[in-house]
């Protein structure tokens, strides 16, 4: 028997000499060739992700851009809640809330409440939109019927509550209230019918630190706590314990996180899916997206201060805003960390549960979760920082009958049925209205209701824009006390020039700081007293200065002016770093002593930015 000998894989000589190409063949290179080849075909595009019924989806949100009313409390509004029984509920830091009913355009108002003897300190409306509970710093917690907006109990407890959150389905034969305590780290359980004031049931253990949020998904029966500590809890009502409908071990989710970045969730808000929940959180300033039933993240979003800085210096934002308006909004921004407002912000989802909205700096973002981006920006051009949200998407006359198809369709009978009427509520820091953007197009001058008497009435004052500082060594005398300059006259000879002049002539004697923003900065040298006013020694205005000096620290002395080469007499001291400003405006000296007036100016009351008492400079030496 004969056996071929086995071939190596090989190729001999006269095989390669063979296919080798002759001179003339169209062939440049055989298959054996060392090196890279080229691409036999241009690379296919990437599909970017699109999600079906977007623009269906997006006619159910207000199509106006800027608000077309907004109503008042008489203090700083502190939660909105929008329940499923079409109410809008809006709470102030006073104690009082208001019922608002949803009609064929806009709300209207029903009844007030004066719930608590101080601040509320939560707020929960149960997953059926029938019930209502606020708890307040007095150790009481109401309850109301939201449809018949009366209150139809009372809780006292012996414990200032720090959290509440209705935690029964729909339909439940008893509905069930979850309180946490502001020292301890406990949940009790109340019969949320108010027949038995003691709690029914206490959940310890299962925190280390005090419980900041609660929020009860009905599609999955089960709360998520979340701690001070940055800790977050599944349990299911009546069992206690982490439900079986979601991840197995804490280990394989995403819930560390926070535990991770060292911070605090402020807000969690479940999805009208439940398939996800969105959480802000602080320090970090992150929007987080989970995904419910295995805790994994889904989406993240950063807005933290350090991103927004960066961003506009590289004009990559959304939209680029001048300097001084920038300045003034990141010193709004640095406020939201303040307890007062830290846990009156929040993130909601809209009605299919694919966009997230949430505030901004820029406005109110409407985030496409599914293809990763911004469709719409709500109060862009508004003069207030969006705070808490809540959204009505107009349900139809026929709730849960119209399929994606039908509404898709051209039936004009349909789809007079079906005529939605969204609105977008939004409250603003340190104001004490809510503002409504909905489909509006005319946008009347007569938009701010006045139903409420102010508590100033003689508030009405002008806006007002700029200030400015200056010296070679030179201390400002106010009506608060003595701040001291140090100049740079080699930096910025004619901005200490005309700073020294001005201040040896009697020129800013008695004017006033027209313009403060807390953790910016403070203005002045305006001898109109508004912003508008000022001539250099020169008597037009000079140019820009720009030296190595920059403003990498507080107590920076600056020009103000209105765009490149516009200097005149105003000028401000800077109360934080502001690297945004650099190169943008003429620095010529720092504070060196007197930081406690600086700060008490930073601090004084103001309205529209203007302290309500004026802040004099009697007059400033040169010494």
């Amino acid at each position: 028997m004969e056996f071929d000998p086995p071939r190596s894989n090989k190729r001999s000589r006269a095989d390669l000499e063979a296919t080798a190409p002759q001179d003339g063949d169209a062939s440049s290179s055989s298959d054996d060739s060392i090196g890279p080849a080229l691409p036999s075909a241009a690379p296919k595009k990437k599909k970017r992700r699109k999600l079906p019924y977007e623009k269906l989806y997006l006619s159910a949100l207000p199509t106006s851009a800027r608000y077309s009313k907004s109503l008042m409390h008489k203090e700083q509004l502190a939660f909105l809640t929008m329940t499923s029984t079409d109410f809008l509920i809006t709470s102030s830091v006073d104690g009082v809330i208001k019922f608002w009913k949803k009609g064929s355009e806009g709300v209207e108002f029903v009844k007030e409440f004066k719930a608590h003897i101080g601040a509320i300190k939560s707020v929960s409306v149960s997953a059926d939109g029938r019930s209502f509970a606020t708890a307040g710093e007095d150790k009481s917690i109401k309850i109301f019927d939201v449809i018949t907006f009366d209150l139809l109990t009372m809780l006292t407890v012996d414990f200032t509550p720090k959290c509440i959150c209705w935690v029964h389905g729909k339909g439940a034969s008893l509905p069930l209230l979850a309180v946490s305590d502001e020292v301890n780290h406990s949940i009790e359980i109340f019969d949320g019918r108010g027949e038995n004031f003691q709690p029914i049931h206490t959940i310890k253990g299962l925190h280390r630190s005090v419980v900041s949020l609660m929020a009860y998904n009905n599609e999955y029966d089960c709360v998520i706590s979340v701690d001070e500590g940055g800790s977050l809890e599944y349990w299911r009502p009546g069992t206690w314990e982490k439900p079986d409908n979601v991840f197995q071990y804490k280990s394989s989710t995403n819930l560390f996180e926070f535990k991770k970045a060292k911070s605090v969730p402020a807000t969690i808000t479940i999805s009208p899916t439940g398939k996800q929940f969105a959480i802000f959180s602080f320090p970090d300033r992150k929007v987080r997206v989970f995904d419910f039933p295995t805790g994994k993240t889904y989406r993240t979003y950063d807005e933290s201060l350090q991103t927004i800085e960066e961003m506009q210096q590289a004009g990559t934002a959304l939209q680029k805003l001048e300097d001084v308006e920038f300045g003034r909004r990141l010193a709004v921004e640095r406020e939201l960390e303040t307890p007062g407002l830290k846990d009156k912000c929040n993130v909601i989802f809209d009605e299919t549960g694919h966009f997230i909205i949430y505030g901004s700096m820029l406005g109110t973002k409407v985030v496409n979760t599914y293809t990763n981006r911004v469709m719409k920006v709500y109060g862009r051009d508004e003069n207030f920082r969006p705070l808490a949200l809540a959204i009505y998407q107009g349900a139809p006359q026929k709730k849960n009958v119209t399929t994606i198809a039908m509404a898709a369709s051209s039936n004009p009978l349909l789809q007079e049925s079906e005529t939605r009427d969204p609105i977008l509520v939004a409250t603003g820091v340190g104001k004490v209205r809510f503002y409504m953007f909905t489909n509006t197009s005319e946008i009347s001058k007569e938009r701010d209701v006045m139903n409420e008497k102010p508590i100033n009435p003689n508030a009405r004052k002008a806006q007002v824009t700029k200030a400015a500082e200056s010296g070679t060594a030179a201390v400002i005398h106010t009506s608060m006390g003595d701040i001291h300059l140090r100049l740079f006259p080699d930096a910025a000879p004619k901005a200490v020039e005309n700073f020294v002049t001005h201040s040896k002539s009697g020129y800013y004697n008695n004017t006033i700081f027209h313009r403060v923003i807390r953790k910016f900065m403070i203005q002045c040298g305006d001898p109109l007293g508004d912003g508008t006013g000022g001539d250099s020694i020169w008597g037009r205005d000079f140019e820009d200065e720009f030296s190595t000096l920059k403003h990498d620290k507080p107590y920076t002395v600056s020009m103000a002016n209105a765009g490149p080469n516009t200097n005149a007499s105003q000028f401000f001291i800077t109360t934080e770093k502001a690297p945004w400003l650099d190169k943008k405006h003429t620095i010529f000296g720092r504070a060196v002593q007197g930081m406690d007036v600086v700060h008490r100016i930073e601090n004084a009351k103001v309205f529209k930015e203007k302290p309500v008492d004026d802040i004099k400079i009697i007059n400033i030496s040169i010494v």
